[in-house]
């Protein structure tokens, strides 16, 4: 469809609906101070909880490719229908009592919907934007990123138990637990309601051989193991935020800056996305992959920096561990076989996030019994890996353009 033909709410309301969906994603750990306060939750609840989602976005993602749930039914009811159930499972946590297992359980069907929120609505946004996607693309995935980071802005907001005392009758955690469903199944109507999809049925099945086009194509096996590297350091760095903020601020100011670091990752994106239409996505992704990479590097410095320059580099940090992601989305497409392509894009995404929860689970339980100068360094391995894969693609002055990738 020409982008000339595209109406002018269509890109408005898809990013509106993604951000709105993905803010389910970190709902509990912006939270998660007052579920340990009220529920004595395990010490190694963050890392247990966060890979709980991350597990159930690898199972998601694989159930939805090998069913082809959003081609045999219209994206937008899949979307509707993913965003509803997980907004249902996240508010569902307001009525737990400490149940840890349920809390655990309800996690993983959180990530598991996702699937159907996130790619999902990249499928849409790809259905109407086949020219220009490229621009589309970082827009759409800093959507994802402000969306990770409202649950902290919304905890910040709303207050760390003392600020509110109760809101409705509801505890201030159970109010942003809440607010973050309704705003999910909020988005969900919307793109259902305003976004008209593309009949079902045009979907191309997953394919196993496009594991071994991973291996064997030198430019594609480049983009995906930078991503994989990209992969590493991006979730444990959202999970570690608070803990790393806690050590100079107070509860509701850790929120607040958690918040404002994650959600600068939208910068990242837009602006890589302006800057990689000159240079390339390639040399864009190694740019902000070496940025991030030097910043796990200085964490022993930067921990006991001034006030200033302590908040200057955990913004600088979470520009730069997200803004990469629409590059590698944009490489990764570009250089797999037209034939596997949304295979390749499917089992890139499912080891990617599956590296992250192997990531999260070493630092995140390291965290609690080594300070963080001795751990956030360490986080370097993924970048640093990532650019050593990447190499190729940098030489070669690629210049991909108008695919996407989830990430």
């Amino acid at each position: 469809m020409p982008a000339a033909a595209v109406p002018r709410r269509i890109l408005p309301v898809i990013v509106l609906s993604q951000f709105a969906g993905t803010s389910l994603w970190f709902a509990v750990n912006a939270v998660l101070p007052d579920l340990q306060r009220s529920w004595a939750l395990p010490p190694d609840a963050l890392a247990s909880l966060t890979s709980s989602v991350q597990l159930g976005f690898v199972a998601g993602t694989l159930v939805f490719a090998l069913l082809m749930l959003a081609d045999r039914f219209r994206p937008t009811r899949v979307f509707l229908a993913c965003c509803l159930l997980a907004g249902a499972c996240n508010a569902a946590i307001a009525a737990l009592d400490g149940q840890y297992g349920l809390l655990l359980a309800l996690r993983f069907a959180v990530g598991f919907l996702l699937a159907g929120i996130y790619p999902v609505g990249m499928k849409i946004a790809a259905s109407w934007y086949r020219e220009g996607l490229g621009a589309a693309l970082g827009v759409l995935i800093g959507a994802l990123v402000v969306g990770t980071a409202l649950p902290h802005g919304l905890r910040a907001l709303v207050g760390d138990g003392q600020a509110l005392p109760s809101v409705g009758g509801l505890l201030p955690w159970q109010a942003v637990v809440l607010a973050v469903s309704l705003l999910a199944a909020a988005g969900g109507v919307a793109t259902a309601w305003l976004v008209p999809s593309p009949p079902a049925g045009n979907g191309v099945p997953v394919r196993p051989r496009a594991l071994a086009a991973i291996w064997s194509e030198p430019r594609l096996r480049a983009s995906v193991f930078g991503y994989f590297g990209h992969m590493w350091e991006l979730y444990t760095l959202y999970a570690l935020l608070p803990v790393i903020i806690a050590t100079r601020f107070a509860a509701g100011e850790v929120s607040m800056l958690a918040f404002w670091a994650i959600a600068a990752g939208a910068l990242g994106c837009a602006g890589g996305g302006l800057v990689a239409r000159h240079v390339g996505s390639a040399r864009v992704a190694q740019w902000q992959l070496a940025a991030s990479g030097l910043c796990c590097l200085a964490a022993p410095w930067l921990l006991v920096a001034p006030e200033a320059v302590f908040v200057a580099w955990l913004l600088l940090w979470g520009v730069t561990v997200a803004g990469d992601s629409p590059q590698f989305s944009a490489l990764t497409a570009r250089n797999a076989p037209p034939a596997v392509v949304g295979s390749v894009l499917t089992f890139t995404n499912c080891i990617g996030f599956a590296i992250s929860v192997a990531s999260i689970e070493l630092f995140v339980r390291l965290a609690q019994v080594v300070p963080l100068a001795g751990v956030l360094p360490w986080l370097a391995i993924g970048p640093m890996l990532g650019l050593a894969a990447l190499r190729p693609l940098v030489r070669l002055h690629q210049e991909p353009r108008n695919r996407a990738v989830r990430s």
